[in-house]
């Protein structure tokens, strides 16, 4: 009897053994996959790429409307193919100086932009080359495009070469 009794402690202790070996095993394995996303979020965050390089890279148009928040901004452009991650986008611009001046208009954007260079457009600190942003009966924005110019502005010295 004594003898059975030795024999049930000692497979318990192997079994509690194995049982804990597990446990820290599968802790281990959560805390290295914790680690390696947090990484690579951050690394996402400061170390910005474009999709596609300058001589791949290509136009994309992007509506931006009134009251949109930035992870929708950031949806829209991650579907169109313009940034890798919606929720890496956010904090990228909480960390940026465009926190909280992306505004809406529609926005010609290409897929060799960084997510930077992306916000300094959704800012409106450079528009060069975007869609004229003025409404019928509203006066011209500083800043309207480049295209835009250039089309009116040609238009106007035939215009008015052919008046005189």
């Amino acid at each position: 009897m004594g003898e059975q009794v030795r024999k049930q402690k000692r497979s318990s202790i192997i079994a509690g053994g194995f049982f804990r070996f597990a446990v820290y095993l599968i802790v281990a394995a959560v805390v290295i996959y914790i680690g390696k996303t947090a990484y690579d979020f951050g690394y996402n965050i400061f170390y910005q790429q474009p999709m596609d390089s300058e001589e791949e890279g290509r136009d994309v148009t992007v509506a931006v409307e009134e009251g949109d928040s930035v992870y929708q901004i950031g949806r829209t452009l991650e579907s169109r193919g313009l940034i890798q991650d919606a929720k890496v986008f956010v904090v990228q611009e909480k960390l940026s100086n465009y926190s909280g001046k992306l505004q809406p208009g529609t926005y010609i954007l290409n897929t060799s932009m960084t997510p930077d260079e992306i916000m300094e457009i959704l800012a409106k600190e450079n528009v060069a080359g975007q869609p004229d942003q003025t409404q019928d009966g509203e006066t011209e924005q500083a800043g309207s495009s480049e295209l835009q110019e250039g089309s009116d502005a040609s238009g106007e010295a035939e215009q008015g070469g052919a008046e005189e």
